[in-house]
């Protein structure tokens, strides 16, 4: 459940950067440049599987006590990511899609290509990353087939709600969307401390390290959890598919001719 819920968000966000590139090129007749922005979207899920590879293959390498503290600090760091990430989208949700095409507006004046490649490759790398982390750090609790079956299915589910969102087939509440599965990834990331925590009282030898587990994850779940409910960031302007939104004009730039 934990895997699929993650990868279903961060690769949903993946596909609304994405959508948001090929819908500025579109609108200023530059789709030509669209290559290059698959280039970087398929580096960025290369350099994703690699970093995930790498993770497994290290923790193979370790046993006994060494595994468990290397096991007990993925998930802590994993748990600290996801819930950062959670706040940092939600602070950045009213500015973000505006930034991100006056990047790919600058990108395509300085000609795209690299640029453009640069910019997709930046933003799915984040969002691979920090899935294969939460991925690794899940795969102590919940077993290799079931992390995987559930990052699967979650990244299929992402893909198709961003096509369709893309399309303009589905109208999506955006802010209710990232705010339910906000509340969740808080949740699972209070999983992972609870984990964390027991690993690290293996490592450790110390029993108390172990049981303040349960507590420290009910403190950090509820607390967070009732935080980023409570708190009260201005509602964004209506939604847009990436197809239909309106392309920012840079001051200082020439416009592109179709």
């Amino acid at each position: 459940m934990g895997s699929f819920v993650i990868v279903l968000r961060e690769g949903f966000e993946a596909t609304l950067l994405i959508g948001l590139i090929l819908g500025v090129l579109n609108k200023t007749g530059q789709r030509q440049h669209a290559r290059a922005v698959w280039t970087g979207v398929a580096a960025a899920l290369v350099s994703s599987i690699v970093i995930g590879a790498i993770l497994f293959a290290a923790v193979g390498e370790l046993e006994g006590n060494a595994e468990a503290l290397y096991e007990g600090t993925a998930m802590l760091l994993a748990a600290a990511v996801v819930t950062w990430m959670v706040f940092w989208m939600r602070k950045q949700a009213r500015t973000l899609g505006g930034h991100l095409r006056s990047q790919v507006s600058t990108a395509v004046i300085a000609g795209g290509g690299l640029a453009l490649a640069s910019v997709a490759f930046i933003g799915v790398a984040r969002e691979g990353l920090e899935s294969a982390l939460f991925l690794f750090a899940s795969v102590g609790d919940d077993g290799v087939a079931t992390t995987v079956v559930g990052g699967t299915l979650g990244a299929l589910a992402a893909v198709t709600l961003g096509y369709l969102f893309y399309r303009g087939t589905v109208r999506l509440d955006l802010r209710r969307f990232f705010m339910a599965t906000g509340v969740l990834v808080i949740g699972f990331a209070a999983y992972l401390i609870m984990g964390g925590m027991h690993e690290l009282g293996e490592a450790g030898g110390n029993e108390l390290l172990e049981e303040s587990g349960p507590i420290l994850a009910a403190l950090y779940g509820i607390g967070l959890a009732t935080f980023y409910l409570r708190s009260n960031p201005p509602k964004p302007a209506p939604a847009q598919t990436p197809a239909t939104a309106p392309v920012e004009k840079q001051p200082d730039a020439t416009p592109v001719n179709a």
